[in-house]
């Protein structure tokens, strides 16, 4: 009752005949629920919901007043919800089976304390705005044990990680009120830049409001009494295979590998499927998360594997300059890549040290096409946008007269953030549980 109560204030348009659909569309469940929800007009813009709901001897009864607009909102997630339920309830009710990452199998494989683990949000998830005093919400990409959530627990030590299936999912989350913050990746000491994530923030409007290192410590999993020599293939992240591949040679694992979309979602899909021939590069809390048996520990090549990721906000933060800080920026320019001495000469002239820069095409204007009259033919060239970090608060000086002769030479320019620079001592252990200092594969 609790839970469509919420859906229900939540949403939207469609009146009565809204409410007829989405009464079909749930069907029986609501009648198995013993839910009942009547509706009538409320005023010349609103809708009253009043649904009961019959509990052993008690009959609760409960009313809200919903705007036309909201009701539309709720109608399109309840109902799409209780679709995609039901399809599901059909598919395993014919098969006997269910499906995990696209895999069949029996329930019966499921250990039932991997049910009390939070799910991934998906696009079509909507949860209500949070109460005062409540916890920070933070998303992150992948699953409970990834790396992200280790980084996202050091970042912000006492909130409630959110996690989500997609990159793109933890910028919506956030933009919806969904979440507080994300916290993601953009840079790998080994694997170079996630370039989504750089694309990504070009697209969306949040802020980046700090920056935390984690050190990646990988471990070699496997379920339960299963020994090296068992071992048929590896599965993990792409960036974890590459990372720790002279070290599998090593180990004498000349057995196939298979990449997964992150690390602890390869030891999820093991302890799921029971597959007793398949080990999981991933982090040693995903062991203790999924029931699994560290075969070997810190598998990866270089021990210097670090991670930066930046947590993002709907808001910025006030620049200071009581303590080190790191502005970013994107811009383009239509002259070439000439121009990019000029840019870079604003920074250097005033002792601002550049920690990064990042090209990346430019999607809405791709090729440069250049017509010399004495040559035979166009010569075409990228566009490129320029991510840009600098060590510099936007509340130094330096840093604003900097930007505004930027400013001459580009076509566009923006500000990603002003934040804290990430200054606590890495500890190579912490990416293997969830820290609680403050501040994926």
């Amino acid at each position: 009752m609790q839970t469509i109560s919420v859906s229900l204030q939540a949403a939207s348009h469609g009146g009565l005949e809204g409410m007829r659909e989405l009464s079909f569309l749930m069907g029986t469940r609501l009648r198995q629920d013993g839910l009942r929800i009547k509706m009538r007009k409320k005023g010349a813009a609103g809708i009253e919901a009043v649904y009961t709901m019959r509990s052993g001897s008690e009959h609760l009864q409960q009313s809200s007043i919903v705007t036309s607009t909201q009701w539309q909102t709720s109608c399109a997630i309840l109902s799409s919800n209780v679709v995609s339920q039901q399809q599901e309830t059909e598919k395993s009710a014919d098969h006997g089976l269910v499906a995990v990452n696209g895999h069949a199998k029996s329930e019966s494989m499921i250990p039932r304390e991997l049910d009390n683990l939070p799910k991934p949000l998906s696009l079509i998830d909507l949860s209500p705005p949070p109460m005062h005093g409540s916890p920070l919400r933070v998303a992150y990409q992948g699953v409970p044990g990834a790396y992200s959530e280790a980084a996202a627990k050091k970042a912000y030590p006492n909130s409630e990680a959110i996690p989500c299936d997609q990159f793109e999912v933890a910028f919506q989350a956030v933009e919806l009120w969904i979440a507080d913050r994300a916290v993601l990746p953009v840079e790998n000491s080994l694997g170079g830049s996630i370039h989504r994530n750089y694309d990504l923030l070009l697209r969306h409007r949040l802020h980046i409001v700090g920056e935390v290192q984690l050190p990646v410590h990988h471990c070699l999993l496997a379920l339960p009494g299963v020994r090296k020599e068992y071992l048929n293939r590896v599965i993990s992240h792409p960036q974890a295979l590459s990372q720790c591949e002279l070290t599998l040679t090593k180990l004498g694992l000349n057995v196939a590998r298979e990449a997964f979309d992150d690390t602890a979602g390869a030891a999820e899909f093991i302890a799921l499927n029971g597959l007793r021939d398949t080990a999981a590069i991933a982090s040693s809390r995903a062991a203790e998360l999924y029931g699994m048996s560290v075969l070997a520990d810190g598998i990866q090549d270089d021990s210097n594997n670090v991670t930066r990721f930046v947590m993002l906000a709907r808001e910025p933060i006030i620049p200071r300059t009581d303590r080190p800080f790191k502005t970013s920026i994107v811009f383009a320019q239509d002259k070439g890549t000439s121009v990019l001495f000029k840019v870079l000469s604003a920074f250097a002239f005033r002792n601002i040290s550049l920690t990064k820069i990042e090209s990346r095409p430019h999607r809405n204007q791709p090729l440069r096409v250049v017509d010399d009259g004495n040559v035979i033919g166009t010569a075409k060239h990228f566009e490129y946008m320029f991510y840009v970090d600098f060590e510099a608060s936007m509340a130094d000086t330096r840093a604003q007269n900097a930007l505004q002769e930027v400013q001459e030479f580009t076509t566009f320019l923006r500000v990603l953030g002003s934040y804290p620079m990430d200054m606590t001592p890495l500890n190579n252990n912490s990416s293997s549980s969830s820290s609680s200092s403050p501040s994926s594969c």
